[in-house]
């Protein structure tokens, strides 16, 4: 059985909510971890980021991502 990608899951569940988040959330980080999601939502990265350091520690990955209904583009020249 082949492992999975780092985060994969936890991607997996922003996607299936990103829609329905997106309308209540929108602008705001959510952390995820092992398909669990960390409420309320943040305004801030560093908050969504201290309150996963806060749940999960140091050993454990998890992701903070901020809701767009779709994600923005980025030139640096």
């Amino acid at each position: 059985m082949p492992l999975a990608a780092p985060l994969e899951a936890e991607l997996e569940v922003f996607e299936r909510n990103r829609e329905e988040w997106s309308r209540e959330h929108l602008g705001k980080y959510v952390v995820i971890q092992d398909g669990r999601v960390l409420e309320p939502f943040f305004d801030a990265y560093d908050d969504a980021f201290r309150a996963g350091l806060r749940e999960f520690g140091v050993n454990r990955s998890f992701l903070v991502r901020q809701i767009w209904i779709k994600e923005p583009i980025y030139f640096v020249a």
